[in-house]
């Protein structure tokens, strides 16, 4: 599975599930993922005091298991969205986008890659050094994947504009910084935030654009499926493990 595999399972409709890796960096890691179903992985640099040399072992892993390798940035500096995907081509997920315009550079640091500088923000209006150069860029990354996430107020009310810019394959809500900045901290079932939910997926599918949500919990996938989200992340490595053992331990009789 590529980033272009993505694309294609999303754009006849389908849907795509994945987790996230925050702590497990060794490439046995991928022992532990199912053989099959499994669509991407989501390695978070956003709040992790590892760095993307820590993971690199992990793509190429992922890789032979047939799973896609995303990377959630920490910043929102051009620069870094294009070295994350010069090193994971699969593609990357940008956190807490609010402004079209700066949304348009991040696309073109990714997908626009190797053009870096004025080149690059040329080639967001459509100028490019070439045609040859055009398709040599448009080959070149043809497997990147990029993940807008909308994470706030102003996101919300930016959130046609956002869904106009060219080269959006998913948007994904981040539920923990969505509920503190719509004032209701971590209420993932509150109306309001499942409200600000179903506006994300009805704008996206209105510009053609699949979203999701990232859930720790079965009940709230299973919601966000009924609501129509497509890009489905669930749970994490702590959170998964730690879940699973306190199953256990509740099955044998033991307060956690």
């Amino acid at each position: 599975m590529s980033g272009s595999d993505l694309r294609r399972r999303l754009s006849s409709g389908g849907r795509v599930c994945g987790t996230v890796l925050f702590r497990s960096t060794h490439p046995s890691m991928v022992e532990a993922l199912p053989d099959r179903g499994l669509d991407f992985v989501m390695l978070h640099l956003e709040h992790n005091v590892l760095d993307m040399n820590e993971f690199i072992g992990l793509r190429y892993a992922l890789q032979t298991k047939g799973i896609a390798c995303l990377v959630r940035s920490h910043s929102h500096e051009p620069e870094d969205v294009s070295r994350i995907c010069d090193n994971f081509p699969d593609g990357v997920v940008v956190p807490y986008v609010e402004d079209p315009g700066r949304l348009a550079e991040l696309v073109a640091a990714a997908k626009h890659r190797p053009l870096r500088g004025e080149a690059a923000r040329r080639s967001i209006d459509g100028e490019w050094p070439s045609d040859d150069s055009r398709s040599y860029i448009h080959r070149y990354c043809a497997d990147t994947f990029f993940v807008a996430m909308i994470e706030s107020p102003p996101a919300l009310a930016n959130l046609e504009r956002i869904c106009t810019v060219p080269g959006i394959d998913a948007l994904l809500v981040g539920p923990q910084d969505l509920t503190v900045t719509l004032g209701i901290p971590d209420e993932r079932d509150h109306p309001k935030f499942v409200a600000a939910v179903q506006q994300v997926i009805d704008a996206g599918a209105r510009h053609g654009i699949p979203a999701g949500a990232h859930f720790i919990d079965l009940d709230r996938v299973d919601r966000l499926i009924a609501m129509g989200g497509r890009f489905i992340v669930y749970g994490n490595d702590l959170v998964l493990i730690r879940a699973g053992l306190d199953r256990f331990l509740s099955r044998a009789g033991v307060q956690t």
